[in-house]
């Protein structure tokens, strides 16, 4: 369904004239002067230029990360201390979610009510950290009378972070916020294609009393800032979350460095519907769960394998409701699928869509929407009767489309959940609670959600298997990547040692 409350583009008020890196408590041009374009998304057009950080320009940021981190006191400052830092941090950001909502919509072309859940959640990971190093307890172990042996962790050093353009103040406030509660210093090399939102951050933290250094912002392209980065000797730890070939080009690049990695990546998530679901909820939860965000979401449930008892009504029902999900302008609150990121992904996603007519039965969508000759825009696209074998089967796509495959027996349900490189999130819709509960166990994923949409708990840890990542974060995984885990050994009592050379 096309929207037609608003008509036309929405340009924010105030929008910077350029975008800066913030190296050292100070907003600085890149060493050789060099910029890159930044694209209204609606539009297509350039509305601003922003600094194009290379190796030169992360070495400043290192190098001020560094002496934050040897002589700052972020990193020795009592959790309790750290902890107001984040407080505040999360007010600033609440204070202005509906300021940061209307620049990320812009940007990024998320709607307006998404990109406004997205900053609140924002504030919520800085809370969650904020509390959670505070509460914090590490383990001891004894035996009496002899030893008594504890984990003393500390901060590592500069976490280089490395964040994509799909909802990206939030995805970069999920690294951050456990970098810095747990006192390492940063460096955030935020995606090329949505560098507005994050230029935030400096106000925000300088605002909450964040020292000079421990916070540092490079733009720049992936291939020279980012590959500086992860390059860089002094920068022990990478986070990373982006496509699965990109994460291999860093695993590579890390790899002579030793360097601790996080990779949240790629994803062709399986939503599997048993014919003894609850259909009404299933086919809520599996529209929201491939059409929010635009389906530029990694945990995005864009295959979804039905038992066949029901798969006639489940396709029926599921590509009339798509085609009442309304595209829109971004800034319209009644808008539910806004515009993609960027006029070289519409392409991509687009030729997905022209394949999909070959590999599958196009039930909904299947171009451009009504009303929208240009933009960025995509209609929610279905295609049923999907075979395994298919492209759109297998390679993630990104955007608002979907492929709907029918299975007939568990064991053949499992195959097809399992049969893709990727292995980040699963869903399952059963009454059965044994089916459940032996299935989620079997399927390759990261994370299984059980007769639910993608409902986040911050204590859990978040990470895939297979192509889809290396490593969790979430909780106290968070916790244990951004620390050393130092191991201290004491005698209670009398020295226990085998004797060597004694005459």
């Amino acid at each position: 369904m096309t929207d037609t409350t608003l008509t036309a583009p929405h340009t924010p008020a105030d929008l910077p004239g350029a975008i800066r890196h913030y190296i050292d408590g100070s907003l600085v041009d890149s060493v050789d002067g060099a910029t890159f374009d930044v694209l209204d998304p609606v539009t297509g057009r350039v509305y601003l230029q922003a600094a194009a950080g290379k190796k030169a320009d992360v070495d400043a940021a290192v190098a001020a990360a560094r002496r934050a981190f040897t002589g700052g006191p972020w990193p020795r400052m009592l959790p309790r201390e750290r902890s107001r830092v984040l407080h505040r941090i999360a007010d600033l950001v609440e204070s202005r979610d509906a300021r940061l909502a209307e620049l990320e919509s812009f940007d990024s072309g998320l709607p307006i009510t998404q990109a406004l859940g997205q900053a609140r959640r924002a504030a919520e990971n800085f809370r969650f950290f904020a509390d959670l190093i505070v509460a914090q307890a590490d383990d001891t172990y004894k035996v009496p009378g002899r030893q008594i042996n504890y984990v003393n962790r500390k901060p590592i050093g500069v976490a280089g972070l490395i964040t994509p353009w799909n909802t990206p103040f939030m995805l970069e406030s999920w690294k951050l916020a456990p970098a810095l509660a747990t006192g390492n210093t940063v460096v955030l090399k935020p995606a090329e294609f949505t560098p507005l939102s994050a230029s935030l951050w400096a106000g925000i933290f300088e605002e909450a009393g964040l020292p000079p250094g421990v916070f540092n912002l490079v733009n720049g392209l992936g291939e020279d800032a980012g590959d500086a980065l992860v390059k860089h000797p002094d920068v022990p730890l990478i986070s990373f979350t982006g496509e699965s070939s990109t994460g291999q080009l860093i695993f590579a690049n890390a790899a002579p460095h030793l360097k601790g990695l996080s990779m949240e990546l790629g994803g062709k998530s399986p939503a599997i519907v048993f014919a003894d679901a609850d259909l009404d909820a299933a086919i809520d939860a599996t529209i929201f769960g491939v059409f929010s965000l635009n389906g530029e979401r990694c945990t995005a449930g864009s295959r979804i394998l039905v038992e066949r008892a029901v798969y006639d009504e489940f396709v029926e029902r599921y590509a009339a409701q798509a085609q009442r999900v309304r595209v829109g302008f971004p800034h319209d609150p009644a808008t539910e699928v806004g515009a993609l990121v960027h006029p070289e992904h519409f392409e991509k996603v687009m030729s997905y869509v022209e394949l999909g007519k070959s590999e599958g039965r196009l039930v909904a969508g299947g171009g451009r929407p009504e009303g929208f000759e240009s933009g960025t825009f995509v209609a929610p696209t279905v295609f049923a009767d999907v075979a395994p074998t298919a492209r759109i089967f297998q390679e993630e796509i990104f955007g608002p489309v979907v492929a709907i495959t029918p299975f007939d027996t568990d064991a053949e349900a499992l195959d097809l959940a399992n049969d893709t490189k990727y292995g980040l999130a699963a869903y399952v819709w059963t009454n059965d609670l044994k089916r459940a509960h032996n299935f989620s166990q079997a399927v390759e994923a990261g994370m299984v959600w059980l007769n639910s949409n993608n409902v986040r708990d911050l204590r859990t840890p978040f990470g895939g298997v297979k192509a889809s990542g290396l490593g969790h974060e979430g909780g106290y995984r968070s916790i244990d990547f951004y620390t050393h885990q130092q191991a201290v050994h004491i005698t209670l009592g009398a020295v226990h040692n085998p004797t060597f050379g004694k005459s």
